[in-house]
């Protein structure tokens, strides 16, 4: 389950932290897996951080829709690509994935460094991306859950004819690549920019043209079972190119049609072709209201209101997602094991990734409902961040069978997505679906959005609300905080005689770190190797990564030591190790910092090497999958004798499944011969768990005494 964990920081490390907390946030995020939120202090250098993107530079503006024979709705859109919401965005890129201009160095500045780092990875296994082709990356900080980047034809500065119409199918190939990705990676939807149109010169009429007839006649011919995106947002920020972009639909799409979407929508540009769902944003949380139907959505996650015996077909939320996920998930929910107040299963048949289950109380037969429906609320968003999933999708919990009033439960869930979004540093949506004939909970949902407006108006770090109008602030995260019932007052004041939320005074808040990470271990590891960096004098850092230090990383460490610092590489006990020490021990806990960044940097690359030579033998693509076993199974109880006699206790078993590693094993026993093998038990720090269960056991994950076989 997803553990939080919140470090207040002394006098002695603000200082630091100040200027170097985007290293801080960045090594914690590698070696733990957290997610670190730094609360109650400006940093020096934000534009450096990993969870910081400067505001859009323009208000998003719809210009056009349609929606395609086949049910695919386009629209034009003038906006900012690098805060625009969609499942993909299409990078237009160069063969060689450097993202040194326009919009590729726009996105790549925006989505942090992970961007260019990822895109170097690929060229070096894969080569060159040629004209016509796509890859699909993954999307940094950016708002979005991939990048997909493209290369489309390359033209002379000022092209002939000829050029146009030769590079018109090349055009047409990579608008055809970016839209087979699209289904392929289950995606709902895409922004597409004009593609060539800018650094490459394609002309911009005959550009937008290509692109649009191309989306056009890929959906006409796509077979119904085939697809799944919903809708494609054609974006761009300067407006002769959305212009031209919503000329194009027109000519395409709506020939016939004699007044310009501009013109009707000039009363409001933020218009569109029906009035747009209320959506909040909440930082890196885009929190929208709709309607539909819980079991048909495509969100990573779905929440499932469940009756406390586990019976899914105990309430009409419940029922539909129990009709079309299948009798599996029935059968998996009666097994699994309860995380806080909520169990995950599977997806089955539904198109998600994973479906919480929510157990809450009744209302009049519980004098806690509230609390436990809150808390239910916050553990599914918690555990959500953590794997990290970036869509979740909520009913309008307690409105049936639990007692609750609507009004109530806007009330409660609303609290509990604004206060998680304070501490949320990951791009998020989160949906709340209402049954499309379910008009007055809509309302009500409307109205707490309003209320919310209304009641924080006067606070601090405004956040945009749209589809109710006007400005609302932020105030602090708080977990077990009890949800207010009824009305207006769900985000109203506390009263004196309540729970305190430092958040509405004046006071300034205590400078803090917070982590947000997969377990209860890795965070209070990662809070140990803080405490340790920010309070210790000298540091000796033990990491066998030392030993892969380049002569460009020797130099680093001199550039170090001419700050009046000693730094001494050696060996002891099968550790490679840095010793750190100096007079001032500010200097020696900057020092530190930057060598373990660098060591991390290593990491990741000789992760990134291991596992593309891994897929490269064994043939496949398959992703690990990590999962808690059951304290009950087999799996557990072997664990568990193997170390009883030697009085340890084991209170946690994590399963591993990584198909390409499970491969080349088996290839290695049949070289072998080796009919039985032997299990051995490593002890490694927490940092290095998720790296073993994407390459398996390396001599770097810890020194040789670490490893015990059993006889």
């Amino acid at each position: 389950m997803a553990s939080k964990l919140d470090i207040p920081l002394k006098d002695g490390s603000v200082t630091v932290v100040k200027r170097y907390g985007a290293i801080v946030c960045d090594i914690i995020d590698t070696k733990f897996g957290c997610v670190t939120t730094i609360k109650g202090l400006e940093l020096e250098d934000e534009s450096s951080t990993s969870y910081w993107r400067r505001p859009p530079t323009i208000s998003p503006e719809k210009r056009f829709e349609f929606v395609m024979r086949s049910g695919v709705k386009v629209s034009v859109w003038k906006a900012d690509l690098t805060h625009f919401h969609a499942d993909a965005v299409v990078n237009a890129a160069n063969e060689d994935l450097k993202h040194y201009g326009g919009l590729a160095q726009a996105l790549s500045i925006a989505g942090g460094p992970q961007i260019q780092m990822e895109s170097d990875d690929f060229v070096k296994k894969c080569g060159k991306l040629p004209t016509g082709k796509t890859v699909v990356l993954g999307a940094g900080s950016l708002p979005c859950k991939k990048i997909i980047h493209a290369v489309g034809p390359d033209l002379s500065m000022s092209p002939s004819r000829y050029d146009v119409q030769k590079a018109k199918p090349l055009l047409e190939t990579t608008i055809f690549s970016i839209l087979s990705r699209v289904e392929e990676h289950h995606l709902a939807d895409v922004a597409i920019p004009a593609i060539s149109s800018g650094l490459f010169h394609y002309p911009l009429p005959e550009c937008a043209r290509t692109i649009v007839s191309s989306v056009k006649h890929y959906y006409d011919t796509l077979p119904i079972q085939n697809r799944r995106s919903k809708e494609i947002f054609f974006v761009n920020n300067d407006e002769p190119t959305v212009q031209e972009m919503e000329r194009a639909c027109r000519e395409i799409f709506s020939p016939q049609q004699p007044q310009s979407y501009s013109q009707a929508a000039g009363r409001n540009t933020r218009s569109a072709a029906h009035t747009p769902p209320p959506s909040v944003q909440m930082g890196n949380v885009l929190l929208t209201l709709k309607k539909g139907k819980i079991e048909e959505q495509k969100t990573d996650v779905i929440v499932n209101t469940a009756s406390k015996d586990r019976q899914l077909s105990v309430g009409k939320i419940s029922e539909a997602i129990l009709h079309k996920a299948g009798y599996e998930i029935q059968k998996e929910i009666r097994k699994a094991n309860m995380m806080g107040l909520i169990i995950c299963t599977r997806s089955h048949r539904l198109d998600c990734k994973k479906v919480f289950h929510t157990f809450c109380t009744n209302k009049e037969a519980d004098p806690a409902a509230n609390q436990i429906f809150y808390n239910s609320v916050m553990d599914c968003l918690l555990t959500a961040a953590a794997q990290p999933y970036i869509s979740i999708a909520f009913p309008a919990i307690g409105t049936g069978a639990l007692g609750f009033s609507k009004a109530e439960s806007a009330s409660i869930m609303l609290r509990a997505f604004f206060n998680f979004a304070q501490s949320c540093q990951i791009k998020m949506e989160i949906y709340v679906v209402i049954f499309p004939s379910d008009h007055e909970t809509f309302q009500a949902f409307e109205r707490e959005m309003g209320n919310l407006q209304k009641h924080l108006a006067s606070l601090s770090f405004p956040l945009e609300l749209t589809g109710t109008g006007g400005k609302f602030g932020q105030n602090s995260p708080q977990r077990d905080s009890p949800a207010h019932s009824g009305g207006s007052q769900g985000f109203s004041r506390p009263e004196a005689s309540g729970p305190k939320d430092d958040s509405y005074t004046s006071r300034a808040p205590t400078p803090t770190i917070s982590l947000l990470g997969p377990s209860d271990e890795t965070t209070r590891e990662a809070e140990k190797w803080l405490n340790d960096l920010l309070s210790v004098r000298s540091h000796t850092i033990k990491n066998n990564f030392i030993s892969h230090f380049s002569e460009r990383d020797h130099m680093q460490l001199c550039r170090l030591a001419e700050n009046g610092l000693v730094i001494e590489e050696f060996m002891a006990q099968g550790h490679a190790c840095i010793a750190i020490t100096g007079e001032m021990k500010k200097d020696c806990v900057v020092a530190a910092l930057k060598v373990e960044a660098m060591l991390c940097k290593i990491q990741k690359e000789f992760i990134s090497e291991e596992e593309g030579e891994l897929q490269m033998l064994s043939q496949t693509e398959l992703p690990p999958k990590r999962e808690t076993v059951d304290k009950s199974s087999k799996e557990f109880l072997h664990r568990f004798d193997a170390f009883i006699v030697h009085g340890l206790r084991v209170t946690k078993v994590d399963k591993v499944e990584n198909y390409a590693l499970k491969k080349m094993f088996d290839m290695k026993k049949n070289q072998l011969h080796c009919l039985k093998p032997k299990t051995m038990f490593q002890r490694i720090p927490a940092q290095f768990c998720e790296m073993i269960s994407r390459i398996g056991f390396q001599a770097e994950c810890a020194p040789p005494e670490g490893i015990v076989p059993r006889r």
